[in-house]
């Protein structure tokens, strides 16, 4: 019994003792207030990547569909390295232009043209009908500019809850100054 008076007695003295209170919850604290730190850290640069690659796929579009000649490989090269310098990708990119038509006695979409840079096949017909959610309403005969950007993001810091994103844009443009944007072929 005296055994567990005195454990009892030096439990609650311990308890009770408020030597190094401060030095104990900065070391539980400081982890924690990093791991925060580090957090923040990376979903701002995630959500600031987002941002950028949106910004470089909208003027991407612009650039096409201001256009009024044809556009050739050495063009999409030249946007490409344009998209890569905007974004100042570090990992892999893929652009993707496609030309879409509406075709208002078929009732659907047709593929005009499409190319594309980096890892990515140009657009199909089937890939064409499964974007008529995506794509706008239109006029017959109406065509617009698809810009497909793809870009990865990796997180400086891989514990903080935010693993690898694949960064994909869509955005599509109407020609401005010519009924379509050609491929020169």
């Amino acid at each position: 019994m005296k055994l567990f008076s005195t454990a009892k007695t030096r439990l609650r003295a311990f308890w009770s003792d408020t030597d190094a209170t401060a030095t104990v919850e900065f070391v539980v604290a400081t982890p924690m207030l990093f791991w925060a730190l580090a957090a923040c850290y990376v979903y701002f640069e995630g959500f600031r990547q987002s941002s950028i690659n949106l910004k470089a796929a909208y003027t991407i579009s612009d650039m096409i569909s201001r256009e009024t000649a044809a556009i050739n490989d050495d063009y999409l090269d030249s946007i490409y390295a344009l998209h890569r310098f905007l974004t100042r990708a570090t990992s892999e990119t893929t652009l993707r232009v496609s030309v879409v038509r509406w075709d208002e006695d078929d009732n659907r979409f047709y593929e005009d043209w499409s190319e594309t840079r980096g890892a990515i096949d140009p657009m199909t017909t089937s890939e064409v009908l499964s974007l008529t959610d995506k794509l706008p309403v239109m006029p017959d005969a109406e065509r617009v500019i698809l810009v497909e950007t793809t870009n990865t993001f990796i997180p400086v810091f891989d514990n903080v809850g935010l693993s690898t994103v694949s960064l994909d844009n869509f955005v599509f443009t109407r020609p401005r100054f010519a009924p379509q944007v050609a491929w020169e072929s």
